[in-house]
């Protein structure tokens, strides 16, 4: 199946969004940054707290519980591109489930296309205290995230300290734990952005995604493709 087929079929189903975010194809004639294999976004984020085009990907290490590996991102440069994303479990209004829905749709067309084994999926949990091992594995049964391709990391902070700490100092991210009284059974919650970024496998950023759960997939899926087999 080629891409285009792939993702007609993702919007037969309605998977495909369509709103235009700032992870589109670059404007032609613009040279891209140094290590970059994309050109410029339309968009620029270069005055944004948050890493963007051209700027290095955070060197963090991170626990991931289910493989019980420890992860780092620096030791991933020079063998795959990463598509990185941060979550937690217990998120009441869709926007987690939507970031994690997109890293899943690169990981099956990286399967389908055969070159899973170049990219690295990392989701960053900020919610420790709830997301177990045992939660998270179930989490990716309920999104269909395939933990036996070897490519994709749950990551767990070992702390909500430090993993607040990750977001802020090195993804510019601001986390704070708040009251949840208006949703039933749910204790606290996690008001924050929902960001996608792509960085290739030299560690440079390619695509930061601000809107992320609004990311039109197949913007996102033609820009991983592109950036994973240059």
């Amino acid at each position: 199946m080629d891409r285009r087929t792939y993702l007609r079929s993702l919007a037969a189903t309605g998977a495909v969004a369509t709103t235009a975010t700032a992870g589109c194809l670059g404007v032609l004639g613009d040279s891209g940054a140094e290590g970059t294999v994309l050109d410029p976004p339309e968009r620029d984020l270069s005055e944004a707290s948050h890493p963007s085009y051209g700027d290095e990907m955070p060197h963090i290490t991170v626990p991931d519980p289910i493989t019980g590996e420890t992860v780092s991102t620096e030791d991933l440069e020079g063998e795959r591109a990463v598509l990185w994303t941060s979550f937690y479990t217990n998120c009441p209004d869709g926007v987690c489930p939507a970031l994690i829905l997109r890293l899943r749709r690169a990981q099956e067309y990286a399967a389908e296309q055969g070159f899973g084994d170049e990219a690295a999926f990392l989701s960053l949990t900020f919610d420790p205290e709830r997301d177990t091992a045992e939660v998270l594995r179930e989490y990716a049964g309920q999104r269909g995230v395939d933990l036996d391709a070897g490519n994709w990391h749950f990551l767990r902070p070992e702390s909500y300290e430090r993993g607040r700490e990750l977001m802020d100092e090195q993804f510019g991210l601001v986390i704070e734990k708040r009251d949840a009284d208006e949703y039933e059974n749910l204790e606290y919650q996690f008001p924050h952005v929902g960001i996608l970024l792509l960085a290739n496998r030299d560690g440079i950023v390619e695509r930061a995604y601000p809107r992320g759960p609004q990311t039109d997939i197949e913007r996102l899926v033609d820009d991983f493709e592109r950036v994973v087999t240059a």
